[in-house]
C-alpha cells in the first residue's frame, strides 16, 4: 500500500505582501459569481485569474489575518471554530484564540518534542479539538502532517511509522496501546505526544505541555506582587504577561498589606493573581468568607512552600485552586502545577517543559522515588537553554553547581511514584538532630493546622546532646494569645507528633508577633536560623 505525504511550503517573506494578491482572487471570484447573479459556468472560468504567492503559510497568512480582522470588529461574533460533545460540553475558539493555542502547541513540537522543518507526524485522534489545533502547529512549524483513523491496528500504525519515518506521533488513550506494542520497531520514531487527561509511562502529555503556568492570554490581567529586586519580578512582571499580550497590573503598596491586597482584588478586574504563599496564609485569615473576587480565574503561589490547609481554604471560598510553582533566579520555572493537571496538596508539581528534573544522591546518582535527595537538573550532554549561563566573574561558584551530569538546585527534596516533586528545605535549612534529617516545611505545615496558629518558621537550633533540634516561632490567633503558654507549647508539640513523627516535633517553641519577611511577604527563615546560631 503506497503512502501520499503532502508537504506545503511555509516560508513566508511578508505576510502583507502575500496576503494582497489572495484577497484580490477572492475579491475576483466574488465579483464573478455574486450570490444573486446566474452566470455561466464558461464565464466564472474565463475571469477567474488567481495570483499565486511563491511561498504561503495558511497558518499565517489567512488564519491570523482572520485575527486582525476580529479585532478591527469587521467580522461577524461566529468563533473560528464551536465544537461540542453532546453531553453539554463546548468548546469555542476565535481566531485570536485559535492564533494564541496553536502557537503554544507549535511550541511543544519544536521544543518539547524537538521536531524541524520537514520532519513528519503521525496524528490519530477522534473528532477533539486537539486535532484542529495540531494541524495549525504543523503548519506553522512546517512539519509534515499524516492523519490516520483510530480503526487503524497495530500492523496498520506500523506500516504508516516504517513507510512515513516520522519522527512524531500524536494520539489518545485508546490508540497508544497499539503504538507502544509496535513503536520499538520503528528507529525514526523519536517522541510519542499523548492527548490524553491522564499520563502514559514514554509518552509526553499534550495537555500538560501546552499549559503555561500563569495560563496567559491577551484578554487576562495579571497582578504578580513579587518586590521588583527579584527575578521573579521579571518572569511574571515582564516576559510572561507580555509575550502572551497580557496586562501586567501594578500595585505601588511599599509594605506588603494583606488588607490592601483583598481590597484590590475585589475592586479592579483582575484575572491572575500571583503571590507567596504567605499573602494566601493572611488572606485566608481575613474576611476570606465575604471574598468578591468576581474577575479572578487562575491563582498561582511561588518563593516557598504553600500549606495544603491553606490551598483547601483558599479553595472553600474562592473555588478557586492555588497552582504552586517552584523555581530560582538561575533557572526560571523548575516545576510546577500545570493549568489542566491533577494537583497534589503540598506538591511543588512536576518538571517545565524543557527541563529534566531529577532527585540525586552525593555521587550524582539518580535515586528512585520515595527517596529524598538533591533535587537537580540534568545539563549533561546537552544543557537547557533556560538555565542561567554562570555567576559573573565566580568560575569556582559556578563549577560548584555541577555534580556529575546535573546542575545542583542547593534544595532537598523527593520525588513520587507519579513524578511529582515535594519540597523538603534548603539544604542548609534541613535540620539534622540525633541523626535525624528533619524539613521545616512539614513541621510548619503541621503547626498550622492547629487552630491557634495563624502561621509558624521553623529552623535549627543548637543543642550540647542532639547537635540542633527543631525550633519553631509562632504566631498565635487572637483567640489564643491568652492561653498558658507552657501548656500550649505541649498542646502544639503534641500535635506535631501526632501529624507527623515523633521525631519531628519543636522541642523548642516561641511565641512571636510577627515574622520577618521580605517586601512581597516571603519568610525570612535566614535571619531567625543566624539570629538562633548568633551568626547575626
Amino acid at each position: 500500500m503506497a503512502l501520499a505525504v503532502v508537504h506545503f511550503l511555509l516560508k513566508t517573506p511578508s505576510t502583507v505582501s502575500l496576503w494582497a494578491p489572495l484577497r484580490r482572487s477572492l475579491q475576483l471570484c466574488s465579483q464573478c459569481y455574486p450570490a444573486h447573479a446566474s452566470l455561466s459556468y464558461e464565464v466564472i472560468k474565463q475571469q477567474y485569474r488567481p495570483e499565486v504567492p511563491e511561498y504561503f503559510n495558511f497558518a499565517r497568512d489567512v488564519l491570523d489575518r482572520w485575527t486582525e480582522v476580529e479585532k478591527e470588529g469587521k467580522k461577524s461574533k461566529n468563533p473560528a471554530l464551536w465544537w461540542v460533545d453532546g453531553a453539554g460540553e463546548e468548546v469555542r475558539w476565535s481566531f485570536e484564540e485559535l492564533g494564541v493555542l496553536s502557537r503554544k502547541a507549535a511550541n511543544v513540537l519544536s521544543d518539547a518534542c524537538g521536531l524541524q522543518r520537514g520532519d513528519r507526524v503521525i496524528l490519530i485522534l477522534p473528532r477533539i479539538p486537539e486535532w484542529w489545533l495540531v494541524n495549525v502547529a504543523c503548519m506553522r512549524t512546517g512539519t509534515v502532517l499524516i492523519p490516520g483513523t483510530e480503526q487503524l491496528t497495530a500492523k496498520d500504525i506500523l506500516h504508516r511509522l516504517q513507510k512515513s519515518k516520522a519522527k512524531c506521533i500524536i494520539t489518545g488513550d485508546s490508540v497508544a496501546p497499539a503504538v507502544d506494542s509496535v513503536g520499538a520497531e520503528c528507529q525514526s520514531l523519536k517522541c510519542k505526544l499523548l492527548v490524553s487527561e491522564g499520563h502514559r509511562e514514554g509518552w509526553l502529555n499534550f495537555k500538560d505541555l501546552l499549559m503555561y503556568w500563569l495560563d496567559l492570554t491577551s484578554s487576562d490581567i495579571l497582578w504578580n506582587t513579587s518586590d521588583t529586586g527579584w527575578a521573579k519580578s521579571a518572569w511574571s512582571s515582564i516576559f510572561s504577561a507580555w509575550i502572551q499580550g497580557a496586562c501586567v497590573f501594578v500595585h505601588k503598596m511599599p509594605h506588603f498589606d494583606p488588607s490592601i491586597v483583598f481590597e484590590t482584588l475585589s475592586k479592579f478586574p483582575i484575572t491572575v493573581f500571583c503571590s507567596p504563599p504567605t499573602a494566601y496564609r493572611m488572606l485566608v485569615q481575613h474576611r476570606l468568607s465575604s471574598c468578591a473576587f468576581k474577575s479572578l480565574r487562575h491563582c498561582v503561589s511561588a518563593g516557598e512552600p504553600i500549606n495544603p490547609d491553606v490551598m483547601e481554604e483558599w479553595k472553600a471560598h474562592t473555588g478557586l485552586d492555588i497552582h504552586e510553582g517552584y523555581g530560582q533566579t538561575e533557572t526560571v520555572l523548575i516545576c510546577a502545577n500545570f493549568k489542566g493537571m491533577k494537583i497534589k496538596p503540598g506538591s511543588m508539581g512536576r518538571p517545565s517543559p524543557g527541563y529534566d528534573v531529577k532527585i540525586i544522591d552525593e555521587n550524582g546518582s539518580v535515586l528512585p522515588p520515595g527517596t529524598e535527595g538533591d533535587i537537580a537538573i540534568r545539563v549533561k550532554p546537552t544543557r537547557s537553554l533556560f538555565l542561567f549561563t554562570c555567576y559573573a566573574d565566580d568560575p569556582e561558584k559556578t563549577e560548584a553547581t555541577i555534580r556529575g551530569d546535573f546542575y545542583v538546585t542547593g534544595d532537598r527534596g523527593i520525588m513520587d511514584e507519579d513524578g511529582y516533586f515535594w519540597f523538603v528545605g534548603r539544604a542548609d535549612d534541613v535540620i539534622n538532630s540525633a541523626g535525624y534529617r528533619i524539613g521545616p516545611f512539614e513541621v510548619e505545615s503541621a503547626l498550622i493546622e492547629h487552630p491557634a496558629v495563624v502561621e509558624s518558621a521553623v529552623v535549627s537550633s543548637p543543642d550540647p546532646i542532639r547537635g540542633e533540634v527543631v525550633k519553631a516561632f509562632v504566631v498565635l490567633t487572637s483567640d489564643y494569645t491568652s492561653h498558658d503558654p507552657e501548656k500550649l507549647v505541649k498542646e502544639l508539640q503534641d500535635h506535631v507528633k501526632k501529624v507527623t513523627a515523633p521525631y519531628k516535633y519543636p522541642r523548642k517553641m516561641e511565641f512571636v508577633q510577627q515574622l520577618p519577611k521580605t517586601v512581597s511577604g516571603k519568610i525570612r527563615r535566614n535571619e531567625l536560623r543566624q539570629k538562633e546560631w548568633g551568626t547575626h
